[in-house]
């Protein structure tokens, strides 16, 4: 982990350098050190659980159908690297089983449940079947009922409820309220907050949510200025689309 103890979290693996929920980038940020990876996960038609962000595959790979209405075996089948560069060709959708299974010692995945909660018995026995440590493994999401649930299914993991805050234009001008969205995580026993890196993230929201006990992340930061700001007010991570990019500058002004 850096110097002040905030987490350093690879956004989608070291997505800046590497297409984005592939196994390169994931690796990459692992061989760079990162301090955690988070990634996104979708339940396919065969119930394998996928590392994707997109609920479809257009962006990616060209294939304008939705993840949940293809097998794992199709999904194989799909380039998602050749977009980035063509260094990346034949890059594959990783399965969660084949993150888990890359995952180093000391270090976190950060899972975001961009799908149902119908995903959470799979993600159940992919997480028994790795056997790795529960402080290992923090779960994300922007649905609340999914996340509660997964909290629930997950008891001994963190598990942080996600918000847009002024990423989307509305909340610019009726801004959402931190006193609501604390009361909210309390009642369903949450761990904490994951929140834009916009103009609401200030020095008072990081202690507001700090007061009340709860952790507070951040997305996605590609600033050093910024990060250096949250670092020093105390945030509890930032995720980054270039990992050691960030570290490195901060390791620097530090």
């Amino acid at each position: 982990m850096n110097e002040n103890s905030t987490l350093i979290i690879a956004h989608r693996g070291e997505s800046f350098d590497a297409p984005e929920n592939t196994m390169a980038a994931i690796n990459l940020a692992w061989d760079r050190g990162a301090d955690a990876v988070e990634v996104d996960v979708h339940l396919s038609k065969d119930n394998e659980v996928v590392v994707i962000h997109d609920y479809n595959t257009k962006r990616l790979a060209g294939v304008n159908k939705k993840v949940k209405d293809q097998t794992l075996n199709e999904i194989k089948k799909l380039d998602v690297g050749i977009w980035k560069d063509i260094q990346w060709k034949s890059e594959q959708i990783p399965t969660i089983s084949e993150v888990l299974d890359s995952m180093r010692e000391g270090k976190k995945l950060v899972i975001e449940i961009k799908s149902e909660a119908d995903i959470i018995p799979f993600l159940q026995k992919e997480l028994a079947r790795s056997e790795l440590e529960s402080g290992q493994i923090e779960f994300i999401g922007f649905d609340l009922e999914t996340i509660s649930l997964t909290k629930k299914a997950f008891p001994d993991h963190n598990a942080l409820w996600l918000l847009d805050l002024d990423y989307v234009w509305i909340n610019r001008i009726f801004k959402p309220s931190i006193k609501s969205a604390i009361l909210k995580v309390k009642k369903y026993n949450l761990d904490g907050l994951n929140v834009w890196a916009g103009s609401m993230l200030d020095q008072k929201m990081i202690q507001q949510v700090h007061n009340s006990d709860l952790l507070l992340y951040c997305w996605t930061v590609n600033d050093i200025q910024k990060a250096k700001n949250l670092i020093n007010w105390g945030i509890d991570g930032i995720t980054t689309d270039g990992a050691q990019w960030l570290t490195a500058h901060l390791m620097e002004n530090h």
